[in-house]
């Protein structure tokens, strides 16, 4: 019996370590069997694609031979998605005039672009795959020049498989979810982006990585999420955005800061009965103190829609709001929602001018 003891210890050590090697594999298998949900198509597959389109549409034989042209054997050229998605609509543009002046418009070095009407895209003869990828080139570009909103219309329901260029579908996606602060969506965007991080642009991966870091430590209505809700608001307002869509957001800011000044409230009256009652009631307020809010951050649902200043509170209230949120967060919260109720004053006194 004591010789087999030390025999009972090595086997119990084999099946342990026969186990953690099994697992170790059966993980190892799994890590290596993910597969992607989607793949960037190759030049080869598009320029067949583009060929097969080209052969259709166009009659005219010296056109089709100039719009082959564009794409030479894949011996010879290498492209990226965002490159190969300006190649396809560059060779729509040869054979279709209206395609030819919306590239020219996005090509346009406006200050204050404005999103090209494409109605008549959606009506045209042209194959899905030409329209599928003019929507997002047009995409591509209203994303640089921060039209969010115009850009979640044009993606609409588009596909990884409907467009050349999947990785600009996802990045402009994740991008203008990020923005309009609706994290949750961004976050799908990205984790599906990132599924081909090692073939994506190096552009898209960096941004990417940050957009994750950034929505890490996001709270829902936390102040930081009403900060950036009001950074919204503000870069609609500076595109002229003051329709009802604006107004909603509006409200849901005013709202926020409502609930968290609610919330100060309600700490400093626990910290307050949490203390001797009768001698509190005794002792004077101090200077540094402030009497507890009656109505913090009110608004008249009745005007909305009516008035771009209609979420303004009043300015002694203002400034009490102000100083409760100036003891409990930092700095420069205070003075960005101080900027938010002066931004919404102005946009106010503009509309109220003759």
């Amino acid at each position: 019996m004591h010789n087999d003891k030390p025999k009972t210890i090595r086997l119990s050590l084999f099946v342990i370590l026969s186990l953690a090697c099994f697992f170790a594999t059966a993980i190892a298998s799994a890590q290596l069997s993910f597969e992607p949900s989607w793949y960037p198509p190759s030049y080869e597959t598009v320029r067949e694609q583009v060929f097969t389109w080209i052969d259709s549409t166009t009659a005219d034989p010296v056109l089709a031979q100039e719009a082959r042209s564009l794409w030479p054997s894949l011996s010879l050229r290498e492209l990226d998605g965002p490159a190969m998605l300006d190649l396809v609509v560059e060779t729509a543009a040869m054979t279709n005039p209206q395609i030819a002046n919306l590239m020219a418009q996005c090509n346009e070095q406006s200050f204050e672009p404005l999103p090209p009407d494409l109605l008549w895209l959606s009506s045209s003869q042209l194959p899905e795959m030409v329209q599928n990828n003019v929507r997002l080139y047009v995409a591509r570009w209203l994303t640089q020049h921060t039209r969010y909103d115009d850009v979640l219309v044009l993606l609409g329901d588009l596909q990884v498989e409907d467009v050349v260029d999947p990785a600009s579908l996802l990045f402009c996606r994740m991008v203008a979810h990020h923005q309009v602060v609706e994290p949750d969506r961004s976050r799908a965007a990205l984790v599906e982006l990132l599924e081909q991080a090692e073939t994506i642009p190096v552009r898209y991966r960096q941004v990417a990585e940050l957009v994750e870091k950034d929505l890490a430590g996001l709270e829902d209505e936390s102040l930081d999420h009403v900060s950036r809700r009001m950074n919204d608001v503000r870069r609609r307002l500076n595109l002229g955005q003051a329709g009802k869509q604006v107004q909603v957001v509006e409200k849901g800011v005013v709202d926020s800061l409502d609930g968290l000044i609610k919330k100060i409230e309600e700490q400093q009256q626990q910290q307050s009965g949490s203390g001797s009652g009768s001698a509190q009631s005794s002792t004077p307020m101090q200077d540094s103190q402030l009497p507890s809010l009656k109505a913090p951050g009110k608004v008249d649902k009745k005007d909305i829609g009516h008035q771009a200043g209609w979420g303004d509170l009043p300015p002694k209230e203002r400034e009490e709001a102000m100083q409760q949120i100036g003891r409990e967060f930092p700095a420069h919260y205070r003075q960005l929602i101080e900027q938010y109720f002066r931004d919404l004053a102005d946009e106010d006194s503009k509309q109220q001018k003759p």
